[in-house]
């Protein structure tokens, strides 16, 4: 008896999304397209463009998916039993990495003396995190330091090129013999985290200090993100207080520094990347800034790694809406494509809404710096309040917005063949990396008392939106009265916090964004014509609008 040709084939494979791949991630976000010419990183459109469609890549997706399935591993010492503390990484790591760097994500502003650098730079990272965030924190890292780094100029002048240079090279010899280095951070220690100023790791002198001197480290870090740097700036104290050193991984004299890795950290999620906890045994480095002045300097960093964070929980926005717009697109219930059913336009919708005010208010905050760079008073004071605030609140929303787009994929979204699990995974990092939420509100409370002119910078930008929708004037009014009331101010300053960011957002889709996009903000954010999840959006929304704003297209 002759077996049917087709035994075993119980079903068709119908009804089933194509993956969103092969596609530009830049030029498919009309919102990022408009913020980027809006803010004046236009110049890089070419740069922008090209990073945009390696990230769409199939290839790259899979490199991304690849580097996180194979974490690192740590070495600490080689087969003969000398201390080596190096980290091996799967060939995908570097295949990004070499992508991140070659086109200067870590670098373009230093580079590159063009108004708008850091726009078109904010703009490409967003991109590129859309296919893998892990590579992002060395890449952010070194793109920082250079900014704390200039106020040393000797340092500088010897790091600054290294540090810059389009080459990546992961090979780990001292950083005079390579052809460029990265740059990484060592501040919070166990028994203090954010309080940087209960750090126990010490500094002494080795040839009667000051700054650019040479000391010797002695402690433990907690957290030592990126340990395969180059360089780090790292805290200790001093005999004046916290200060600011760059620590490199071997010495002047080509030696392997007493810079040990004692574990990697088992993160929930970034786990392409290397998280580590180190100690230094007398370990080499140079005083940056002034003794005592060790968070003032490191501060400058941590500004523009804060960015960085805000951009990233934007790009985590972005990628999530496509992602369910696109799966939404593709699948049927009912007799309907999923995409058409109300209820599912309605998540939708606000899920896009979301990610509009974050890439608006992201795109924006880097031009702040761009123009505080250039010396633009007005500028440098909007940031100080505006860094702490964007961060805070894109970062706070991430979480809430990854569940609700994987939700949207049904049980498929819980597998992690989806990609949704990572993206899922990955957006509580940025809220809790360079300060958690609390930090970040408390650091806008000491920037208003510190920098009254900065609250009036603030509420400058909002005012250009004054008249553009009654529910908008009237809640920056209601946020002014909030910060006039002192009273338990710091238990209020979520509370704060949170306003600020909203006016600030409306004001920027107010005046920029899709009117669609602004009046559904502006009822739901603003007014208050809104649930407790997302997908409870007013019913004279035009859902359809907004959502074909933001699918992604091929």
């Amino acid at each position: 008896m002759s077996t049917p040709r087709n035994f075993g084939a119980t079903h068709a494979v119908e009804n089933q999304a194509v993956p969103l791949v092969d596609y530009n991630v830049f030029s498919s976000d009309r919102v990022l397209v408009e913020a980027v010419s809006r803010e004046g990183g236009d110049f890089e459109l070419e740069r922008i463009e090209r990073v945009g469609l390696i990230a769409g890549r199939a290839e790259t997706q899979q490199l991304g998916a690849a580097a996180n399935e194979n974490p690192p591993r740590l070495r600490t010492h080689d087969r003969f039993g000398n201390r080596i503390d190096e980290v091996e990484f799967h060939p995908s790591w570097h295949q990004l990495m070499k992508l991140q760097i070659g086109n200067e994500l870590h670098s373009l502003p230093w580079t590159n003396s063009e108004p708008g650098a850091h726009v078109a730079r904010a703009a490409a990272f967003a991109c590129l995190s859309q296919a893998e965030a892990g590579t992002g924190c060395p890449t952010s890292m070194t793109y920082s330091a250079i900014a704390a780094l200039r106020s040393r100029p000797e340092l500088a002048a010897e790091w600054e090129p290294r540090l810059c240079s389009s080459e990546y090279d992961p090979r780990s010899l001292p950083a005079a013999e390579k052809s460029g280095a990265l740059c990484g951070m060592a501040m919070t220690e166990k028994q203090g985290g954010s309080d940087v100023r209960a750090n126990t790791t010490t500094a002494q002198p080795l040839n009667g200090g000051g700054p650019g001197a040479e000391y010797a480290i002695t402690g433990h870090k907690w957290f030592c993100s990126a340990p395969m740097c180059d360089v780090f700036l790292v805290l200790a104290q001093t005999r004046s207080g916290v200060s600011c050193f760059l620590l490199p991984r071997w010495t002047p004299d080509g030696e392997r520094n007493a810079f040990h890795i004692q574990r990697l950290k088992d993160k929930l999620g970034n786990r392409s990347n290397a998280s580590s906890e180190v100690e230094f045994h007398g370990a080499w480095a140079q005083l940056v800034g002034e003794e005592g002045r060790g968070v003032a300097t490191i501060i400058e960093m941590v500004n523009h790694t804060r960015l960085d964070c805000a951009i990233g929980a934007a790009a985590g926005f972005r990628a999530a809406t496509a992602q369910a717009i696109w799966h939404t697109s593709h699948r049927s219930a009912f007799g309907d494509r999923l995409v058409d059913k109300p209820l599912m336009q309605n998540v939708l919708a606000d899920l896009a809404i979301e990610s509009e005010a974050g890439t608006v208010s992201a795109i924006w905050l880097a031009r702040q710096f761009d123009e505080a760079h250039r010396g633009d008073e007005a500028s440098l004071l909007r940031r100080r309040i505006a860094t702490p605030v964007i961060k805070y609140w894109l970062c706070k929303r991430a979480p809430w917005h990854a569940v609700e787009a994987l939700e949207c994929f049904g049980g498929n979204g819980y597998v992690e063949e989806s990609g949704m699990p990572r993206l899922y995974r990955e957006a509580p990092l940025q809220s809790i990396w360079e300060g958690s939420g609390n930090v970040q509100a408390l650091d806008t409370l000491r920037a208003m008392v510190k920098s009254p002119a900065a609250v009036e910078a603030f509420f400058a930008e909002v005012d250009q939106a004054f008249g553009g929708d009654y529910r908008l004037d009237a809640f920056a009014e209601a946020a002014r009265r909030e910060l006039a009331d002192l009273e338990q101010i710091e238990g209020r300053a979520r509370r704060v916090v949170e306003r600020l960011a909203l006016a600030l957002q409306g004001s920027l889709l107010v005046r920029f964004g899709d009117p669609a996009v602004a009046d559904a903000f502006c009822a739901s954010r603003l007014e208050g014509d809104w649930g407790n999840a997302f997908g409870t959006l007013p019913a004279a929304t035009d859902c359809g609008r907004i959502i074909e704003r933001h699918a992604p297209a091929l």
